[in-house]
C-alpha cells in the first residue's frame, strides 16, 4: 500500500505561479518561496478588497479516536470535487504543529490523494510562520523579564507574571520549572513553565487579525502580568508592541500552495481547538472567499471543540458567514463510542456503530443550535463493511439530514463527487442563516454554562477556588464582556476523556481562566487538559528520517 508520502512524489506539482492564476492572480502578486511554495503580497490584499465573497463551507466531525477521523482529507477532498462539477474552489487550512508530526497523531497535510503539497515542506518548517510565532512570543517573554530587572516603574510583580514561554514541540517537562537561577546577575528566581506554540495568545491573535494595524492593536491588549497593586499590566503600557509585530510582518501573510489535483490551497496559521480557537487565519479564509466561488475550511477536533469556536469567535472577529457545515463520522469512531477498544475498531461490528450513533446525534444537533444546514460525510476507511456503512447513512437521512459516504483519501476529488452536488445545491438554495450561540455581554458564568449545557450536555459547571479567583479579577477589570474559548479535552463530549458516546448528567470544572484580551477571549480551562502536550511511548519521530539526497521519509 502506497504511502501518503509515496503518493505526494508522485503528484505532478505545478508552479505556484500556475496555482495563483487559477484564482486571478499574477507572479507579482506572490513572494515565492522556492518553486512550489508561496505567501500573498500586501499589495495583493489591498487590491481585492472589494471583492465579492464566494461561499464558505465548514468542515467539522464527530468526537474522533486519537489518531482523528480524516478532517482534512474530507475538507481537501472536496475542494477538489468542487471544481470538475464547474465550480472554482480553494480550500483553507492550518498548519501543522511539530508537536503532534514527531508525536502521535502524524502530520497535517490530509491524507492519500487529497493532500496539500509539498506535504514534506508543510509538515516541517514550511514558510517559518510557527518559528516567528515562537520568537515573537519569546521576545516578548525576554523583553518584559528584562523591564522588570532593570527600572521596573510600572511595579510588575514578579510572583504575578501571566506570559509563558513557548516551544513547538511536545515536551512534558517544559511544563512546570523554575527560571533565573544563578544569582542576581542571572535574573530572579520564580516558578514558570512553557506552553506549545500553537496555544500562544501570539498564534491566535495573527489567526484573528484581518491585517497590520489590528495585529499591533491585539499585541497591545495582552496582559503579561499584575502589580503589586493587583492592576494588569498590557504590553501597549511597556512599548514592545511594534517590536513583536515586526517578527510577524510575514507570517500575517497567507500561504498558497496545492493540492494533490493542483487545486489552489491556503494554509495559514495553527491553533489548536482543545486549547484555543482551532481555525486557520481570518486574513486567509477571508482572501480565498473573495478569489474563489468555494472556499472550504475545517476547525479542529469534534464539533464541540473548533466549530463551536468558530462559529462564536471567528465568524464574527472576521465578520463572514458560513453557508453550510459538513460532519464527518467515521465506523471507527462510532465503534469507539459504543463501547469498542481503539485497538479493536478495525473489527466488524455493526451493534457497536448502533450504539455509538447517539454521538453522532448529538453533534447533528448542535449544528442546528448554530441555525445551520449541514450533511454528513460518512469517511469510508478500508475497514468498513458496507453493512456499517447503511447503519450510519440510514440513520442520518431517517434523522432528516443529507448523508453521503466519501472515499477521498482514496480516490481524490473523485471519491466524494455526490457530496461536492449536495453542497452546492444546499447553499445556492438559502442564505446563509448563521448565528452566534450566546450574547458576549451575558456574564462569564453564563456564557460557560450555555456551551457546557448547550454543546456538551453538562447539568451543572463547577468553578475551583483559583477559577472564583480569576471570575473577581475578570469583572473588576471589564474583561467580562469578552466571550469565551473554552480549554476542554477532545475525547469527549464532557471534560472527562473517559466518558464517551453521548455522556449525560455531568458536571464541567473550570480550574482557571486565562485573560487573553489580546485575542480577545477568555480561556476557561477545564478538567485534566494541558497546554504543553507530551510524547506517546512511541513517537512518530522513531520513524522519520532524512535520506542522502536530503528527501525526508517516515512522514504520514
Amino acid at each position: 500500500m502506497l504511502t501518503d508520502l509515496d503518493i505526494a512524489r508522485q503528484v505532478q506539482l505545478k508552479n505556484v505561479d500556475e496555482i495563483a492564476a487559477k484564482i486571478g492572480l499574477g507572479a507579482q502578486d506572490i513572494d515565492h518561496y522556492g518553486e512550489y511554495k508561496g505567501k500573498i503580497r500586501y499589495t495583493t490584499l489591498s487590491k481585492i478588497q472589494n471583492n465579492p465573497y464566494g461561499k464558505l463551507i465548514l468542515v467539522s466531525a464527530i468526537t474522533p479516536t486519537p489518531a482523528g477521523e480524516g478532517k482534512t482529507t474530507v475538507a481537501i477532498g472536496l475542494s477538489q470535487a468542487l471544481n470538475p462539477i464547474g465550480k472554482n474552489s480553494i480550500v483553507a487550512i492550518r498548519e501543522p504543529s511539530l508537536g503532534p508530526v514527531f508525536g502521535n497523531k502524524g502530520g497535517a497535510a490530509g491524507g492519500g490523494w487529497s493532500q496539500v503539497l509539498p506535504m514534506e515542506d508543510i509538515n516541517l518548517h514550511f514558510t517559518g510562520d510557527f518559528h516567528a510565532v515562537t520568537s515573537a512570543n519569546n521576545t516578548l517573554a525576554a523583553l518584559l523579564d528584562n523591564y522588570i530587572y532593570y527600572d521596573n516603574e510600572l511595579r510588575i510583580d514578579p510572583r504575578r507574571l501571566t506570559w509563558k514561554r513557548v516551544l513547538d514541540v511536545n515536551d512534558r517537562m517544559l511544563r512546570k520549572i523554575v527560571i533565573g537561577l544563578g544569582g542576581s546577575k542571572q535574573g530572579f528566581p520564580r516558578e514558570d513553565g512553557f506552553d506549545i506554540t500553537p496555544a500562544s495568545e501570539i498564534m491566535a491573535i495573527l489567526c484573528l487579525s484581518n491585517n497590520m494595524d489590528e495585529l499591533k492593536e491585539r499585541i497591545g491588549k495582552i496582559i503579561v502580568g499584575f502589580t503589586y497593586k493587583g492592576d494588569p499590566v498590557h504590553v501597549h503600557q511597556l512599548g514592545f508592541e511594534g517590536a513583536i509585530a515586526a517578527l510577524l510582518k510575514d507570517a500575517l501573510k497567507p500561504n498558497i500552495v496545492q493540492t494533490t489535483e493542483n487545486t489552489p490551497a491556503f494554509v495559514h496559521g495553527g491553533p489548536f481547538a482543545n486549547i484555543a480557537q482551532g481555525a486557520n487565519s481570518i486574513l486567509a479564509t477571508k482572501t480565498a472567499l473573495r478569489l474563489s466561488d468555494y472556499v472550504v475550511t475545517e476547525a479542529g477536533f469534534g464539533f464541540d471543540l473548533g466549530a463551536e469556536k468558530f462559529f462564536d469567535l471567528v465568524c464574527k472577529y472576521g465578520n463572514f458567514c458560513t453557508d453550510a457545515v459538513i460532519l464527518v463520522a467515521t465506523i471507527r469512531a462510532l465503534k469507539m463510542h459504543g463501547g469498542v477498544r481503539v485497538r479493536d475498531v478495525a473489527q466488524p461490528n455493526p451493534e457497536a456503530v448502533t450504539k455509538g450513533l447517539e454521538n453522532l446525534a448529538k453533534h447533528m444537533e448542535n449544528i442546528e443550535k448554530f441555525g445551520m444546514k449541514s450533511i454528513v460525510a460518512i469517511n469510508r476507511f478500508p475497514t468498513d463493511t458496507q453493512e456499517e456503512l447503511d447503519i450510519v447513512k440510514d440513520f442520518v437521512i431517517s434523522s432528516g439530514s443529507q448523508a453521503s459516504i466519501v472515499d477521498y483519501h482514496a480516490k481524490g476529488g473523485a471519491g466524494g463527487l455526490e457530496l461536492a452536488e449536495q453542497v452546492v445545491s444546499m447553499v445556492d438554495k438559502e442564505e446563509c442563516r448563521y448565528h452566534g450561540l450566546y450574547d458576549w455581554n451575558s456574564s462569564v458564568e453564563d456564557k460557560v454554562f450555555t456551551v457546557a449545557s448547550k454543546i456538551y450536555g453538562a447539568q451543572a459547571v463547577d468553578y475551583t477556588t483559583d477559577a472564583k479567583a480569576d471570575l473577581r479579577r475578570i469583572n473588576k477589570y471589564g474583561f467580562d464582556k469578552l466571550p469565551i474559548c473554552i480549554a476542554k479535552t477532545q475525547k469527549s463530549l464532557s471534560d472527562n476523556p473517559d466518558l464517551i458516546g453521548r455522556p449525560k448528567d455531568f458536571l464541567v470544572t473550570v480550574r482557571e481562566i486565562v485573560i487573553a484580551n489580546g485575542a480577545g477571549f477568555l480561556v476557561p480551562i477545564t478538567g485534566e487538559i494541558m497546554r504543553m502536550p507530551g510524547l506517546p511511548k512511541k513517537p512518530s519521530a522513531e520513524t522519520i528520517d532524512v535520506e542522502d539526497d536530503g528527501n525526508i521519509s517516515g512522514l504520514f
